[in-house]
């Protein structure tokens, strides 16, 4: 089964006293590129985190924003007493000299820089194993979601390649009708401006055997149909990266579609051609979705 590289997680969770949101959201993309945001108290752990990330995503365009949610607790802070020390002598100076009354000295103290801070906030062995939990969480559901996704884009990938096997089989019953075509023409042609007695009957048809060996497209057609056979059969390997496979696939069946129509010179196989074609280009259009 296919896995899309599109997909959204979410997973929410008490960790100790603190509630932590993890949102995902994953995008097509040839590498794996990460867009991480953190609260603080997760930064030492931010290497453990993309790590994670990377194992379990594998690749895409990931924007991963985890949120840590107020839960109405007090938080701990920290006082410089001595900084607070500095700045009341100091008011307490400038209050003497213009007279003013030093009551209100401390509710001005509180606010000045770096006298009151939040006191740095970290997290126990115990309470990152227990996260961990929760951006697994987060990560299953992304994946959930992608294999939602994989299994449309399998569907519609399996329904191109059935659309190009189809028009594959009306060129191999044109095949016949068009070297019985070319090779009238040619004789026609011949009678027409040399003259049915001016020419040698033996040497024209050694002549049409090269120019229609020149023109097959007999290999071509073995070809194209094992890269499909092999793209099908792909299509239902447990890989699960496979995206890029099925893109070079799809680069070889370019190539034999390309090939018969240069070889053809016959209107009713360049419109099977055209077929092709234009299902090949919605089948790499929806590979590029593919993990």
């Amino acid at each position: 089964m296919l896995k899309s590289m599109t997909g959204f997680g979410r997973a929410e969770k008490n960790v100790g006293d603190k509630t932590f949101l993890v949102d995902i959201k994953s995008l097509n993309g040839k590498q794996f590129e990460l867009s991480l945001k953190l609260p603080a108290v997760l930064k030492p752990f931010e290497f453990d985190i993309r790590r994670l990330l990377s194992e379990k995503l594998v690749r895409g365009s990931v924007d991963c924003t985890i949120s840590l949610k107020d839960t109405g607790n007090a938080k701990p802070v920290t006082i410089n007493t001595d900084l607070a020390k500095a700045y009341y002598k100091a008011l307490a100076e400038l209050s003497a000299a213009l007279n003013l009354d030093p009551s209100h000295i401390l509710s001005t103290l509180v606010k000045l820089p770096e006298v009151i801070t939040p006191s740095s906030e970290t997290l126990s062995d115990a309470d990152w194993q227990e996260f961990k939990n929760v951006l697994r969480a987060a990560i299953d559901d992304l994946n959930a979601h992608r294999l939602d996704e994989g299994k449309s884009l399998e569907d519609d990938l399996a329904s191109r390649i059935t659309n190009i096997a189809k028009q594959q089989e009306e060129v191999i019953k044109l095949e016949p009708l068009r070297q019985q075509k070319i090779r009238e023409g040619i004789t026609r042609l011949l009678e027409e401006n040399v003259g049915k007695e001016n020419y040698d009957g033996n040497r024209l048809e050694q002549e049409l055997i090269y120019y229609i060996e020149k023109i097959d497209i007999s290999e071509e057609q073995v070809r194209l149909k094992n890269h499909c056979d092999y793209f099908r059969a792909l299509l239902q390997e447990s890989e699960e990266s496979k995206g890029k496979k099925l893109s070079f696939i799809l680069q070889e069946i370019g190539r034999e579609i390309n090939t018969t129509g240069s070889k053809a010179y016959d209107s009713t196989i360049q419109k099977c051609v055209v077929l092709m074609k234009d299902e090949l280009e919605k089948a790499k259009e929806q590979v590029l979705n593919v993990l």
